[in-house]
């Protein structure tokens, strides 16, 4: 038996041809990521239902797969990477989980895939969504859970160029019609990036050169704890939950900076952070007269993080830089939405509201750089109102959805107690969305759909406060940033094991990371997002097909944008490629061997390097009927991903080159005593201003 499924591996591994989509960017400040396709085959049966991916889990083989987690990297549209999910050019998809939203990526961890049943991707989100939701995640789970106490834990070690582990205890009780539920979870994780930096530009009509290396490592030990409760009876329900999160980091950056033929400056860049959290999530649904179903969200969240950063030089004459910041946010929020039948289809309306409040005190504590880096007091308040309305039905083999959204927005923006007549501003737009269907049979389908949504910018992006980045080098935001005008058109194709997704974005007003000189009585260059106009077609082709225990599957993928800025054209296309392969072995074992790479292009106004091999690998094995389960897994087990990119925007050409630490092995152990499914319904009054916080 060993030799076979050997000859098995080997067999995978030779025949299927690395095809993947773009590669995860890394987890840099001013990368703007082109979010990753892995795709599986039909079993689980995918299947497009209008512009959603219906994947059905519960029969098919992914049933063993692992966690909610492992299945969600092996489906169409669907990338996964350290516990963070991710929707092909979508970006980060809104996460429901039998209908209540995923407060916790813990909770992905938690939820076994033997007790998974369906899975959906909606691709073009209606107007019940706020504007900001590209995409949403819909998982069902299977089992019929028994009453009483369960109880499960999880613990994971993994080693890279560091050591991290965490853990976390989940458990419930149930009782006919009250359920108790809370969960603990511990993380220490450490990672550590070495690169360097280099500028070339014009000054004063002389050409320059300046750099830096560095060696960064970033520990950060933060923990978990929530509680709640939810009471059912009849059609109406109601709960409420409590959360608090604390994290505390070290981070230490040591390197050099240098210019021209100057003998380089040693430097090291250190720095502590304290970020504390509380959520209080409450929910009231009610379905009457067996048809009007009726749902209310309340949501507060309160969030204060402290920094403070000191760069200090080897050279005596060089003073060093310190700085310090508090950043206060409170978000209050509300949703009441009411479905019902109509017009022999299926009608929603609601409205939400929400204010927001977060202020950020910047203090730069070196008189010198002080003239040039103030210090600055900004207060921002938005009052959101919204109201929205959808309809749906089947016209034989044609399906239709249509949807309004309207929204009032009044953001005002204060700077040392001034306001500023030129960022704070009043809103109001109305944004459209309408899908159309077709189904010639069960294996083939097409879908047209066309939506528009205002997204607006992150807080951390709207901040008018400018930080130390090095002696020549500063980062800030810009609260001069417009709100993004999209327009998305999608085109879903399905013909027995082929799939086919067309999708052209006209992006008025989106925001890019540049880098450009900064009026200062020294040389100074300033890293800082703008406001740029973008197109951007991209068309990916699937195959897959299950072959006994082996679901091998394949991807083509090209993505090419049109962007120009100070006469600087960015449209380089970017092709991509993967192969995937998940196999069911006899003694509880199951394996996956994914590889995958991607040609250079650009992404906005980054151009980031050819990555062509990349491979990981799993392999888990069940115990005692299931409850326990051990799984190792090897990442970029070859060290053949490649993080490198470059940045040539206003005259400064900026490369850079750098080595994250993603090749490694980790190793989770998880117990479960009697699982059981959460009857808590309550949902997000306003996910998109959390998000933004």
């Amino acid at each position: 038996m060993k030799s076979k499924s050997l000859s098995l591996v080997v067999l995978i591994l030779s025949v299927c041809t690395p095809l993947h989509a773009q590669e995860t960017v890394p987890m840099d400040s001013l990368v703007y990521e082109l979010q990753e396709i892995v795709v599986k085959s039909k079993q689980p049966a995918t299947k497009l239902v209008g512009s959603t991916l219906v994947s059905t889990i519960a029969g098919s083989n992914l049933q063993n797969a692992g966690n909610a987690l492992d299945v969600l990297q092996q489906l169409p549209m669907l990338s996964v990477e350290d516990n963070m999910v991710s929707v092909t050019g979508k970006g980060t998809p809104a996460i429901y989980i039998d209908g209540r939203p995923m407060r916790d990526n813990t909770e992905l961890r938690q939820l076994q895939s033997a007790n998974i049943r369906r899975i959906e991707l909606v691709l073009a989100p209606g107007a019940q969504y706020e504007s900001t939701t590209n995409a949403v995640l819909k998982i069902t789970t299977r089992r019929n859970f028994v009453q009483g106490l369960s109880v499960s834990n999880e613990a994971e070690t993994r080693v890279r160029r560091k050591w991290s582990v965490n853990d976390m205890l989940d458990f419930s009780y149930h009782s006919k019609k009250w359920e108790l539920f809370g969960t603990g979870y511990y993380d220490h994780d450490n990672s550590l990036i070495k690169g360097s930096t280099l500028n070339r530009l014009v000054y004063e009509g002389k050409p320059i050169e300046t750099g830096t290396t560095f060696h960064s490592s970033y520990p950060e030990n933060s923990a978990m704890g929530k509680i709640g409760f939810n009471f059912a009876e009849g059609n109406q329900s109601l709960g409420a939950y409590y959360r608090f999160t604390h994290s505390h980091t070290d981070p230490l950056n040591t390197g050099t900076e240098w210019m021209e033929s100057e003998t380089p400056l040693s430097r090291r860049i250190s720095g502590e952070g304290n970020m504390r959290n509380n959520l209080v999530s409450l929910y009231y649904d009610n379905t009457f007269a067996d048809k009007y179903h009726l749902h209310f969200d309340g949501n507060y969240k309160g969030a204060n993080n402290d920094k403070a950063n000191a760069t200090t030089y080897d050279n005596a004459q060089q003073q060093g830089i310190n700085s310090t910041q508090n950043q206060n946010s409170n978000l209050w929020a509300g949703k009441v939405y009411l479905d019902f039948p109509l017009a022999k289809g299926e009608f929603s309306v609601g409205t939400q509201a929400s204010y927001t409040h977060t202020t950020l005190d910047y203090r730069m504590l070196n008189q010198a750089v002080e003239t040039y880096i103030p210090s600055s007091l900004t207060d921002a308040k938005q009052t959101s109102l919204a109201a929205f309305a959808s309809w749906t039905r089947q016209f034989g083999k044609f399906s239709l959805s249509a949807g309004v959204r309207y929204e009032y927005d009044d953001y005002l923006f204060t700077v040392d107690g001034k306001k500023d007549t030129d960022v704070s501003r009043i809103d109001n737009f109305l944004t459209p969305d309408i899908s159309l269907g077709y189904y010639f049979n069960e294996t083939s389908m097409v879908s047209l759909s066309y939506r528009m949504a205002t997204i607006k910018p992150p807080y951390s992006h709207l901040t008018g406060g400018l930080t130390y980045a090095g002696e020549h080098e500063i980062e800030g935001g810009n609260p001069m940033l417009r709100d993004e005008k999209m327009h998305n058109l999608q085109f879903f194709g399905q013909w027995n094991d082929f799939m086919l997704q067309v999708d052209y974005i006209r992006s008025l007003d989106t925001y890019a990371f540049v880098k450009q000189i900064y009026p200062a009585s020294t040389f100074q260059m300033l890293l800082h997002p703008v406001n740029v106009n973008v197109s951007e077609l991209s068309t990916y082709l699937i195959w897959g097909r299950s072959i006994r225990h082996w679901r091998p599957e394949v991807t083509l993928g090209l993505s090419k944008p049109w962007m120009k800025l100070d006469d600087t054209s960015y449209n380089k296309p970017i092709f991509s490629y993967s192969c995937q392969n998940s196999i069911s072995l006899p003694k509880d074992f199951y394996l996956s061997a994914n590889m995958r790479g991607q040609s250079c292009g650009d992404m906005h106004t980054n151009r980031f390097a050819a990555s062509w091999f990349v491979m990981d690998m799993s392999i888990r094995k069940t115990f005692l009927d299931k409850a326990l389960a051990v799984k190792l897994t090897a990442t970029d087990i070859f060290n053949t991903r490649n993080n490198d990119w470059s940045m040539n925007t206003y005259g400064i050409l900026m490369n850079k080159c750098q080595s994250y630490d993603r090749r490694g092995i980790t190793l989770s152990v998880q117990y479960q005593f009697q699982p059981q499914k959460s009857k808590y319904k309550g949902k997000a009054a306003s996910e998109a201003e959390m998000n933004r916080l």
